[in-house]
């Protein structure tokens, strides 16, 4: 309890006054401390660490809605061995896809009545002991509105209990006799998908790659709470939606080098006529054979050829465009990535880096050996269309929102620093001072001053010079040498499409990744944002893991974690699995390890879950409270600040209010 000698000064008695107009007397200021320090002593919330979905929509709804194994781990120490290993694959399934799962029940179960009956009551017995780490008012704000009141009923009644008993049957079986079964089996399997999550974290690239990647962002536009750390495909699509043409190119060349043109036509309704009108004329005779789309959905020889046209049209657009920011930026120090202007046209050779190399293809009719960066004036009406569609999708823009409003370049919560890619740095381990619009920031610094610029890129007064500028440092954030969302010297994305020759194709990494395995540079990192790093740890994305090559998604003695193992189907061949996750509740750190998702409807129909493997366990020596987390310092703050007003209002200070 708050004593002291000293008197508040003015600022203190105003903020004391702001405070009593909410807390209006003795009693009501005692309530709310007693009740902040029992929350303080519940056991911390269940946080839950996803990265690198790239558009990958139903293994990452089935990964929230299993909670990476977190349900399926409650459901076996619950009931142990009275449920068959059938039954509980039955009740998991059910709580995953409750409105699904009900038709299938339907179709095969002979006394429905009965089943619900022991359904209800095993729901009922799961939602209590998840929802017995939070206390009554959270829990009463995840309820769903219709059946609120019943299910907090049950949620807080013993039905054990003989007088109680009687009344906790009657709501189970007034619920089964009003044909309401249903409904309710729903709401419990939603509230406990709910509750099996306190705080979601996802660790960047959402976008590209998979085909739905707009799904995904609906699922975390409504998500109860989630934060975002961009990744690198990320800030392309943010770039894009602000009007930047490189990234507006960037993101299509993504989008057809996969096939996935439904996500920007279906779903962002993005016009892409203009594009394949150009492309099918100025490229009618090239087969495009370099640029040929990849990805699992079988395409039509029409098609095929169409997308291939249009993925070469806009990739010569965007090297045009990219070279536009170069030159307007010497800062950047990109001049070798002006490839057209190193292009022999007569020879059908290019000259990198001291030595000459072939093309495999020296097709390039909108380019003028002379001024190679210059756009004809197609090209300019179809950029300037793109551009359009982009800035007034309506969608797109809503999307990118949540994205400005719940992310941001690195994220500190609970100890764990959290960022996609890399902090940029030193081969001696240091971290590396960069120069930014004319003032050198490094670490922590550097990041926040790179998340300014995103923001103001977006946000500032359309068509003006500083929101142009802005864009062009957006779009080194894609692939600049010290972008810590890219992290590697090049992007060599002309070479793997024109020269055949793989010693070009190297992407010579930031030393970040690989200091990232000793200790002491991640302490070094740590220490640069605030935190101690003896008990801290950074959490990764964006560098998938390739297990089937025997490495570790741990590094630097538990210092560091990497959770990119290969969400997108593109990246499976190379890691050997299908995603990593993270679960931090009270008792400590799970790294889980994902088979590949085969489908929503095999899932449903086969009761096939994810095969989830946990590859680390961190243990805490005592279970982690509420008062050892972030809200729970904020909760401390705001006790002491109640036990000075109950100290002003019991000496007088402050009058109490009616």
């Amino acid at each position: 309890m708050y004593h002291s000698d000293k008197e508040f000064t003015p600022e203190e008695m105003k903020y004391l006054r702001l405070l009593a107009s909410q807390y209006r007397n003795i009693n009501a200021a005692a309530t709310e401390i007693i009740n902040l320090k029992a929350i303080l002593n519940l056991p911390k919330g269940t946080e839950h660490f996803v990265s690198d979905i790239h558009g990958e929509s139903e293994s990452f709804s089935h990964v929230l809605r299993n909670a990476s194994g977190v349900i399926k781990n409650h459901i076996s120490e619950i009931f142990g061995n009275n449920l068959r290993e059938s039954e509980k694959k039955t009740l998991a399934t059910l709580i995953y896809y409750p409105e699904q799962k009900l038709e299938q029940i339907a179709e095969q179960e002979k006394d429905m009545e009965e089943w619900y009956r022991i359904t209800l009551f095993r729901l009922v017995k799961i939602c209590k002991v998840i929802s017995s780490k939070y206390t009554r008012s959270k829990v009463r704000k995840a309820l769903p509105k219709e059946f609120s009141y019943i299910i907090e009923e049950l949620l807080h009644e013993d039905s054990t209990k003989v007088n109680k008993q009687l009344y906790y049957n009657e709501i189970i079986d007034t619920i089964i006799d009003l044909n309401q079964a249903d409904r309710f089996v729903m709401a419990l399997s939603h509230v406990i998908q709910r509750l099996a999550i306190d705080q979601l974290h996802v660790i960047g690239d959402i976008y590209d790659r998979g085909p739905h990647a707009a799904a995904i962002m609906d699922i975390l536009s409504s998500y109860h709470s989630v934060d975002i750390q961009w990744g690198n495909h990320d800030i392309s699509w943010m770039g894009a939606a602000a009007g930047c043409q490189a990234l507006i190119c960037n993101v299509l060349r993504i989008q057809t080098r996969y096939a996935n043109l439904d996500t920007i036509e279906e779903d962002y309704g993005i016009n892409l006529l203009p594009l394949a009108t150009f492309a099918m004329r100025t490229y009618a005779n090239d087969p495009c054979s370099q640029f040929s789309p990849k990805g699992d959905e079988e395409l039509s020889d029409q098609d095929f050829n169409m997308i291939a046209k249009m993925h070469k049209a806009i990739s010569i657009l965007q090297w045009k465009m990219e070279a536009q920011i170069i030159q307007r930026h010497p800062e950047f120090h990109m001049e070798d990535r002006l490839l057209l202007s190193k292009v022999n046209f007569e020879n059908g050779t290019i000259d990198l880096y001291g030595k000459t190399y072939p093309m495999n293809d020296m097709n390039f009719p909108t380019v003028d050996p002379k001024d190679p960066f210059r756009l004809t004036e197609e090209e300019e009406l179809v950029m300037n269309k793109l551009k359009s569609s982009f800035v007034n999708s309506e969608k797109l823009q809503t999307h990118v929102q949540e994205l400005y409003r719940r992310g941001s370049m690195y994220t500190i919560c609970n100890s764990n620093l959290l960022f996609h890619g890399c902090v940029p740095m030193n081969a001696d381990g240091t971290l590396k001072k960069v120069c930014l619009q004319g003032k050198e920031y490094s670490g922590r610094a550097y990041l926040d001053a790179m998340e300014r610029i995103v923001r103001e890129g977006y946000f500032n007064k359309p068509h003006s010079e500083r929101k142009r500028e802005c864009m062009d440092i957006i779009w080194y954030l894609w692939c600049g040498e010290n972008s810590p969302l890219f992290g590697k010297k090049r992007m060599t994305t002309f070479e793997r499409y024109f020269i055949d020759d793989k010693e070009t194709h190297h992407e010579e990494k930031d030393p970040y990744y690989t200091l990232r395995n000793e200790e002491s540079v991640c302490r070094t990192v740590l220490e640069a944002f605030g935190l101690d790093p003896d008990h801290s740890r950074i959490i990764n994305g964006h560098v998938p893991v390739k297990v089937s090559k025997g490495e570790s998604p741990i590094k630097a003695n538990g210092k560091l974690f990497v959770i990119d193992g290969g969400f997108a189907k593109a990246y499976q061949k190379v890691t050997g699995i299908a995603g990593y996750t993270l679960i931090y509740n009270s008792y400590g750190l799970n790294l889980v390890s994902h088979e590949p998702f085969v489908s929503t409807d095999v899932a449903i129909a086969e009761e096939k879950d994810i095969l989830s493997s946990t590859v680390a366990f961190q243990h805490s020596q005592n279970r982690i409270l509420v008062k050892d987390t972030d809200i729970g310092k904020e909760l401390q703050k705001s006790i002491c600040d109640l036990e000075k007003l109950l100290y002003a209002y019991r000496s007088g200070l402050i009058k109490e209010m009616q």
